[in-house]
């Protein structure tokens, strides 16, 4: 048992540093800073393209360092508040 928890424990820290190991990612992260944004707003405020940001949105969620809130039709995207909860 103590053996399968420590092997989530490593592979969840590894989604963790997945997570800052793209400049894009860095990038979105970086962006984020200044508060709630829509996958739009970033892909203006980064350069990246839309399916590009969506992406890496997603792999942000997964190691737990981006939280998502559906307003209607859009969903804004924010920094986590305690990183990555799971590790």
């Amino acid at each position: 048992m103590l053996i399968s928890t420590y092997i989530q424990a490593v592979e969840l820290k590894a989604k963790l540093f997945r997570g800052f190991s793209d400049p894009s990612r860095l990038s979105i992260l970086e962006t984020l800073h200044s508060g709630p944004l829509t996958v739009t707003d970033i892909v203006k405020a980064t350069g990246l393209s839309q399916s590009n940001v969506s992406n890496h949105l997603g792999c942000l969620h997964d190691c737990g360092l981006v939280a998502r809130e559906q307003h209607g039709r859009y969903v804004t995207y924010r920094l986590a508040i305690s990183g990555c909860p799971r590790c």
